[in-house]
């Protein structure tokens, strides 16, 4: 699946990625890859940019703004109680 924002706001920074493969784990979406003993942004478009790669980064190699691509809309959505009818089916 695609995402509107297609991860716009993903920053990774090669030169402080030490490699560990943390933020291939923890995606949901596969957006990473790690290659030759560094991460590597595999599939951009998938980013719905919640963040996890960047919490969970110990080498603070990853940016990304939260809040402002499709898992902002789902989990507003379901603050305000509409979550139901929530998706991120814009590919």
């Amino acid at each position: 699946m695609q995402y509107l924002l297609s991860g716009d706001s993903l920053v990774l920074d090669q030169a402080l990625c030490n490699g560990c493969g943390r933020c291939e784990e923890v995606c949901p979406h596969a957006v990473y890859s790690v290659v030759n003993r560094k991460a590597v942004v595999a599939n951009r478009g998938n980013c719905m940019q919640c963040g996890a790669c960047r919490m969970n980064c110990p080498a603070g190699a990853i940016a990304v703004s939260t809040g402002v691509g499709c898992a902002a809309a789902i989990i507003g959505a379901m603050r305000r109680g509409d979550g139901g009818g929530a998706s991120c089916d814009c590919a």
